[in-house]
């Protein structure tokens, strides 16, 4: 029965994470027309997002349990926990700059080459079988993200294709296979709320360092002269940071790493259709065709997967949504 509520909590985690993530392209560009850049935009969306996290943890009571818990961690527990947070800034400096280089398609089809590179390692590490059941999904739901992508991709429009982009879409794609790889035994007896919190916490100090080395300190700044970014930078701390980060690492350590990737594949669908809606980007057939996929490839996933060779989640470290 556990088994089961982990699945089906763990589930939804991912879908409703994915859909909130999908917000963060059409979120960084309003945020560079209201002048703050995507470094900045990383730690303002950090920043934002401790908030929300800090006062989840409160209302919950459960202040002196994350205490006691990151107290508690092993050496090993703190150093993959420090790799995690590391990566989560890496990564979102990495792919806020691309979104501001390429086209918003182009950069999240870079970045989710990292289901891919999660499934393998998965498999190198024996911690999940090869099954023809899990190969199909993720061949459908990988088919499905290019057909959406490149769907919205003219190229006798004359686009011209930014190598630094490119690069930092893929250095994204390299830090969430980390991430996601450790996420799931390195540190799991601490809450997912409060490892979430430590994360965002290394991302708003990281962050707002490496925008001032990189010459974003305006981008720090211009919030508090100007209440033009609040709206942009309160969807993409509360919404876009705090409750999908949690809800991601919820869903990493209920039904493993492959699923999560292969269910939050859901975000770049969410991703480009806002970019059509919000951003002008034209819509397609193939899109649409690709987007089905994506779903076929998840629902494939439900119905024919296999029990997780993981163990059990251990107490305190389980879904909390």
């Amino acid at each position: 029965m556990r088994r089961d509520r982990d699945f089906v909590i763990g589930t939804a985690a991912a879908v409703a994470g994915a859909t909130m993530f999908g917000t963060l392209g059409p979120l960084s560009r309003f945020a560079t027309e209201a002048g703050v850049d995507g470094v900045a935009f990383t730690a303002w969306r950090a920043a934002l997002g401790i908030v929300t996290l800090a006062v989840l943890i409160v209302i919950r009571g459960r202040v002196r349990t994350s205490a006691a818990a990151l107290r508690g961690l092993s050496v090993h527990g703190r150093i993959t926990l420090g790799i995690a947070a590391l990566m989560g800034l890496t990564l979102n400096v990495a792919m806020f700059t691309a979104f501001g280089r390429i086209p918003i398609a182009l950069a999240l089809m870079m970045f989710y080459t990292y289901p891919a590179g999660v499934a393998v390692v998965d498999v190198v590490l024996g911690r999940e079988p090869v099954t023809p059941s899990r190969i199909g999904a993720l061949t459908l739901s990988s088919v499905g993200v290019v057909l959406v992508l490149a769907g919205g991709m003219d190229t006798s429009a004359g686009i011209t294709v930014d190598l630094l982009g490119i690069l930092l879409g893929l250095s994204a794609a390299a830090s969430q296979v980390v991430f996601v790889t450790i996420s799931r035994h390195g540190y799991r007896s601490v809450p997912a709320d409060a490892a979430t919190l430590l994360i965002l916490v290394t991302s708003a100090v990281g962050g707002t360092l490496l925008a001032v080395v990189v010459g974003q300190a305006d981008g720090l700044v211009a919030p508090l002269r100007s209440a033009d970014p609040w709206p942009v930078l309160l969807l993409a701390g509360i919404v876009a940071a705090g409750i999908s980060s949690l809800l991601f690492l919820t869903a990493v350590r209920s039904i493993g790493g492959t699923r999560t990737g292969i269910l939050m594949l859901w975000e770049p669908v969410v991703g480009v259709l806002l970019a059509g809606l919000l951003l002008g980007e034209a819509l397609t057939p193939t899109q649409a065709a690709g987007g089905a996929l994506v779903l076929a490839g998840a629902l494939v996933l439900q119905l024919r997967s296999e029990p997780e060779l993981e163990p059990v989640i251990e107490a305190g470290a389980g879904p909390i949504i």
